[in-house]
């Protein structure tokens, strides 16, 4: 089985919302994430895949938890993902200036996220993310 490593963040605004993005390809909506790509610690990845899927700049406030699940590639390999989730702070940025692999990005209240996340792992790390703040 392949191993992948990614990290990504819950980024709250100063209104307390928070920024949920959706993926162009597979359609689904969680947080933006990616790949820890070679020589990158979790904390750079996750700040780089912010600014990339959620066109903004954020700061870390500390880690929220794992999202651990198994896929199958395009080639019809099963991988083993592991996804560390950062809770972090808006800086700056617009969502409209997010990447290709993004096909939306929204600040949603905490109620409106936890609707309209597709997973429910996505779901547990944002419940958590509130409890710490």
């Amino acid at each position: 089985m392949i191993r992948e490593f990614s990290a990504g963040g819950i980024v709250i605004n100063e209104k307390k919302q928070i920024l949920i993005t959706q993926h162009s390809t597979n359609k689904y909506w969680g947080f933006p994430k990616g790949h820890i790509e070679k020589g990158q610690t979790s904390k750079e990845a996750a700040l780089r895949e912010v600014k990339e899927e959620g066109g903004v700049e954020a700061e870390i406030i500390k880690k929220v938890g794992e999202s651990k699940y198994v896929y199958t590639n395009k080639t019809g390999e099963k991988v083993f993902k592991v996804v560390i989730i950062f809770l972090m702070k808006y800086l700056s940025g617009d969502i409209q200036d997010h990447d290709w692999e993004v096909s939306e990005a929204l600040w949603l209240s905490s109620d409106e996220a936890l609707k309209k996340l597709s997973f429910s792992q996505d779901k547990k790390l944002l419940t958590k993310a509130f409890k710490m703040l």
